[in-house]
């Protein structure tokens, strides 16, 4: 018996012409997007192009990411709940997969990442302006950080467009209050753009949601969802942190933080701090 053919048929209704057609990389623009990854060590260091698309794919999940939670708002403000939390939903498996990513750049050694890291002069993931209006939209706000992107207008703008605007909670709070939940007017209308601090006068309101989920199951969901959130984006920021840790270890960053140090204390930011504090209480 003779060797069988290890091919495959191209079947007669597949489309090869595209003179005058949509095509694949057409439609993505893969010519655009596969051209901007340009490593300036010289020569060419090997891993750079790793460190790059590192980031550049996360830009892009962040894209969607933003995406999505400014969709969620939206239809928070409508009283939209299920797609909203389609939205939410839709988030989190991206957060696993930029959690997951860490291992990859984790491939790269000190030894790998010392002969290029000149290059990047003073960037740094820091001023991300896209990580920035995510941790916005989820209420981690801090005006001081606009002045990172002066040199930017557009990205500025971007970044306070996201802290001037209410955030996931801000919102989910106010259809809270529209449903006839307890939620302070103080809290429904405070100044959206400052950083939420905890509120003792909310954790009553979600443990009555709490202790009577079946009464409250939407509520009581989407509370569980914005844990789920939280504890996403702590997993995202510890392993950063340990992959920082074991590339560069307490050297500094090259934006000019303290690196290690800087993105441990990220650790002790909170989005939701009720939705834990009435674990206490139940």
């Amino acid at each position: 018996m003779g060797a069988q053919d290890n091919t495959r048929e191209l079947e007669e209704s597949v489309v090869t012409d595209f003179s005058d057609r949509m095509s694949y990389g057409g439609y993505l623009d893969l010519g655009t997007l596969l051209s901007a990854q340009r490593p300036l060590s010289d020569p060419e260091h090997h891993d750079e192009l790793l460190f790059i698309v590192q980031h550049q794919t996360t830009e892009l999940w962040l894209k969607l990411v933003l995406h999505e939670l400014t969709a969620a708002c939206r239809w928070l403000q409508q009283d939209e709940l299920g797609h909203a939390l389609k939205a939410i939903a839709r988030v989190k498996h991206v957060q696993k997969t930029l959690a997951d990513q860490w291992s990859v750049l984790a491939t790269l050694t000190p030894s790998e990442y010392v002969e290029f890291r000149g290059v990047l002069g003073n960037s740094s993931g820091f001023q991300s302006w896209q990580y920035r209006a995510v941790e916005f939209t989820l209420g981690n706000k801090n005006a001081a950080m606009l002045k990172v992107f002066d040199a930017d207008p557009a990205a500025q703008t971007m970044v306070r467009a996201a802290l001037e605007a209410p955030s996931l909670y801000d919102e989910f709070l106010r259809h809270l209050g529209r449903r006839g939940y307890p939620v302070p007017e103080e809290i429904r209308s405070r100044d959206v753009t400052r950083a939420w601090t905890f509120r003792p006068d909310l954790v009553p309101v979600f443990t009555a949601i709490y202790a009577d989920a079946q009464t409250h199951w939407s509520a009581y969901e989407t509370c569980e969802e914005l844990v789920d959130l939280e504890d996403n984006f702590q997993l995202w920021r510890f392993r950063h942190l340990k992959t920082v840790e074991r590339i560069i270890g307490m050297k500094g960053g090259t934006g000019g933080s303290s690196g290690a140090p800087f993105l441990r204390r990220a650790l002790d930011l909170t989005f939701f701090p009720e939705l834990y504090a009435v674990r206490t209480q139940l």
